[in-house]
């Protein structure tokens, strides 16, 4: 036996041991292809007679998955269930029907391995859908036990770090991960019937930008040069429109070099879309038409229970940040005030300022974040926010200490960001200098070198344009009902053992 045994465990020896008999028999324990005709869902969908009688079926399937039960029915029968990504069937193989040789085979087999089955259907006494076998065919060995089936996989952090075994035991986290796909391709279908063109935008970027968050850093040794993980495709996309490009997408990964918790994971899958001639309210009717009709085609309504509350995913709020800080706290920023006086109503309001905070601006965002963010439960954007916290955003026509921007939030959670793309690039460079002087005031999220090339994009003219980012995880989270960031992200980022 030239098999490395991981594990002195019996039970794992024993299906080495198994392995070895299978291959006497002439039977590879390890596969190769075989034709799969119908998926698990189709044939318990299917329309068909049922009889107990093999010659009697008027439909033969032929199906493969992995063993998930598995039990004798004396010496001449077996019955187990096997399950692929759209189920689990119940089947039914007789030694009289498939012969002494195949079924041979069967006291090599358990629970964990991968078979073939061929054959027709009908319901037990007790009312299971069965698929009893005219021929089979042995896949695949399992080496290592699957958890008990009576307590499952349960460990949260086991769950994680073997994502394998999660899928193969927990039937739900295969079906989130499903309706995952199913959310995306449905975001996809929405923006190319609206005419949106999906591209592609670096990963590796020389300077940071797009977004304020720590970067991730590596180095090109060819061209012995820094570069950074993306923290967001936004430039380049806008680039794009500079180009002449009407309407683009991106779906893909973002990284951000921060903490862990049940809503950030350091690389995240983002939706950006820019729609020239276009503004931020464009982008609240696309953003609302995006998750009320991912919700209809996901879960048939747009009705929700997440986090034990009662959510509307449609008809979203919409309201200025300084008419949700005086509503919440009775503070009013609308008339113009000095810094000193906004720091003195912080103080007062128990507010906490960073040092490099020495503005209103900073002062009203810093009261909507620490003051109102938790009190929005129903979809609500969240307008205007000030101009020092969205160097990208074009200001509001009639007061220019605040941005045609917004953020959707439901219960209290950020879900996605849009605004009215600033195009002046005059502005837009005074607003890259402001972000410089943030980082050197100690602010580790501001960007602290100006791109200079994208000034130089917007100089060749952008047209009016609306850009648009949603969080395709805590969406997907949303709409699944689950708890962590984790529990969308197939292999989420760990600590080390």
């Amino acid at each position: 036996m030239n098999q490395i045994v991981e594990s002195n465990d019996h039970i794992v020896q024993d299906k080495w041991n198994k392995v070895e008999e299978i291959k006497a028999m002439g039977i590879e324990p390890f596969g190769r292809k075989y034709i799969k005709l119908n998926m698990v869902e189709d044939i318990i969908n299917s329309e068909v007679e049922f009889d107990k009688d093999p010659e009697n079926y008027n439909e033969t399937f032929q199906t493969a998955g992995r063993i998930m039960a598995f039990r004798p029915a004396g010496k001449n029968a077996v019955f187990g269930h096997i399950e692929d990504q759209t189920g689990r069937i119940q089947f039914y193989i007789r030694k009289d029907v498939v012969g002494d040789e195949s079924f041979e085979v069967m006291s090599k087999i358990g629970t964990g391995d991968f078979i073939g089955i061929k054959g027709g259907v009908f319901k037990t006494g007790k009312g299971e859908f069965t698929l009893r076998a005219t021929d089979f065919e042995f896949l695949s060995k399992n080496i290592k036990p699957l958890p008990d089936k009576f307590h499952g996989l349960t460990d949260v952090e086991t769950r994680y770090r073997q994502r394998y075994v999660d899928l193969i035991m927990n039937r739900e986290v295969k079906d989130t991960f499903i309706k995952r796909t199913k959310i995306i391709s449905h975001i996809r279908n929405i923006l190319t019937q609206k005419d949106f063109l999906e591209v592609e935008t670096p990963m590796m970027h020389p300077i940071v930008g797009g977004a304020s968050a720590r970067p991730f850093v590596t180095h090109h040794n060819t061209l012995d040069m820094q570069l950074y993980l993306r923290i967001a495709p936004e430039l380049y996309l806008k680039r794009l429109i500079v180009g002449g490009f009407d309407k683009v997408f991106e779906i893909n990964r973002n990284f951000r070099n921060e903490g862990i918790s049940t809503r950030h994971n350091p690389e995240f899958t983002m939706m950006e879309l820019y729609q020239a001639y276009a503004d931020f309210e464009d982008m609240m009717d696309i953003t609302e038409e995006i998750i009320t009709s991912c919700a209809k085609e996901v879960l048939g309504t747009t009705d929700v229970v997440y986090n034990g509350k009662e959510l509307k995913l449609e008809g979203f709020k919409r309201i200025h940040m300084v008419d949700i800080v005086k509503e919440v706290t009775g503070v009013d920023f609308w008339p113009e005030m000095s810094v000193e006086a906004a720091k003195e109503l912080a103080k007062a309001n128990e507010v906490h300022l960073a040092p490099h905070m020495d503005t209103v601006g900073h002062i009203i965002n810093e009261f909507f974040e620490q003051k109102c963010e938790d009190t929005i439960v129903q979809p609500t954007f969240v307008m205007g926010h000030p101009v020092e916290i969205s160097p990208l955003a074009k200001r509001t026509k009639d007061d220019g200490r605040f941005t045609d921007r917004f953020e959707l939030f439901i219960d209290a959670r950020e879900y996605g960001n849009a605004f009215s793309e600033l195009n002046d690039p005059a502005d837009q460079k005074g607003r890259f200098e402001e972000q410089v002087a943030e980082a050197t005031k100690g602010n580790e999220e501001a960007n602290a070198v100006i791109d200079e090339d994208y000034i130089n994009a917007l100089e060749y003219g952008l047209p009016p344009t609306g850009g648009l980012g949603i969080g395709i995880d805590r969406l997907v989270m949303l709409l699944t009902g689950a708890p962590s960031i984790r529990d969308v992200i197939m292999f989420p980022q760990m600590r080390k053992k």
